[in-house]
């Protein structure tokens, strides 16, 4: 269905047109100078000296886990309030993971819930910013300490959020982001993982290149996996680094403009404008309706005034292709509380305040009796 008001759209100028057209020019498609040029200034960015480029935020995941030595017998703590990958990604693992509750306020892993999850078999706990709002990342990696755990943070919605004073993705033994053309940052498709580890990086870019090591195109250490980015995705993301500062600006008012307008609708919950010691890197902008309304019926509402909205998240235990899991049969009430009411509206760096007034008044005629 084509929107009037989208829900997101990507924010490309001259500038990266001009890099993806000068890949072409070049012999250099795949594993070129674009790559190590993007790795650089994305790691350089977080203040970590290695970052691997891959080919999504869900295939770092995937040989992130692997890199940590998690696998078959293993268990990971993860949210379900949360994008399918980060469960697909455990699975394709070998491992198993174990839904913990979310904190009602930040829709992040509840660091309570977490430490009662822990069981012998715990090998990594699976940190998600959730929308860009970082978790509280000092209580879960105290709790990680205690129990000798890995942390896996998944800042694929969280690019240029901080948490007292530091960039996510800086925390955990490893960190992912995501760059789909909905996020904050694009390379159309694409991701990475950030490490302080030297060894942790070489394993990275051996697995996303079929397991190669060395200079022998044919030599394979390991089997491996097709993830690598290519040429023109890693100019894309490049330019997009060294404007990510002023598009994060721009989300950010638009964000602070939603919560102007929308303030004064009954019994709608917003999302929080500020936390303690946190900034948060706007990826979506999800509203909790009351419990009187249909979401369903919101969102089909918006949709015939040429709206966009998006149900963020469907809780994954309830996914038709995990609620047979033997993990999905677990108690989560904040999580099914919250997921019922959520509803996410139009955000990206280019919305303009009429079209942004627009969604507001919209809302409000469907929303106030």
């Amino acid at each position: 269905m084509s929107f009037r008001i989208p829900l997101s759209a990507p924010d490309i100028t001259q500038a990266e047109i001009d890099a993806v057209t000068a890949v072409l020019r070049t012999p250099h498609l795949s594993l070129g100078p674009e790559l190590s040029a993007f790795e650089s200034v994305l790691a350089e960015y977080h203040g970590m000296p290695h970052a691997v480029a891959v080919s999504s935020g869900t295939a770092g995941l995937h040989i992130a886990l692997l890199t940590l030595g998690v696998g078959p017998g293993d268990e990971v703590i993860v949210p379900s309030f949360a994008f399918i990958a980060v469960a697909n990604a455990v699975l394709q693992a070998g491992a198993v993971p174990v839904f913990a509750d979310i904190d009602p306020i930040t829709l992040n892993l509840d660091p309570q819930r977490v430490e009662e999850a822990i069981t012998a078999r715990t090998r990594a706990i699976l940190v998600v910013h959730t929308f860009g709002v970082p978790a509280q990342i000092d209580a879960l990696l105290s709790i990680a300490d205690r129990h000798g755990l890995a942390v896996l943070e998944d800042a694929c919605e969280a690019i240029g959020a901080t948490f007292k004073g530091r960039r996510v993705g800086g925390f955990g033994d490893l960190s992912v982001f995501g760059f789909y053309p909905n996020k904050q940052l694009t390379t159309g498709e694409g991701g990475a993982v950030l490490t302080r580890s030297a060894e942790h990086a070489a394993r990275l870019r051996s697995l996303r290149n079929q397991g190669r090591s060395g200079t022998e195109w044919l030599h394979h250490a390991e089997p491996g996996y097709n993830y690598r980015l290519s040429e023109l995705a890693c100019a894309l993301g490049r330019v997009q680094l060294t404007r990510l500062d002023e598009m994060l600006a721009l989300r950010t008012a638009a964000a602070e403009h939603y919560l102007l307008r929308l303030a004064d609708i009954p019994g709608l919950e917003l999302p929080p404008s500020s936390l303690p010691g946190c900034t948060t890197s706007w990826f979506v902008f999800v509203l909790r309706l009351p419990q009187r309304l249909n979401r369903d019926r919101v969102q089909s509402a918006l949709a015939a005034r040429g709206i966009a909205a998006g149900r963020y998240f469907a809780p994954i235990h309830l996914q038709p292709a995990w609620r047979n899991h033997p993990q999905a049969r677990v108690s989560l009430p904040i999580t099914e509380s919250v997921a019922s009411r959520t509803l996410a509206i139009p955000l990206f760096n280019r919305i303009t305040k009429q079209q942004q007034t627009e969604v507001a008044n919209t809302l409000a005629e469907i929303l106030i009796p």
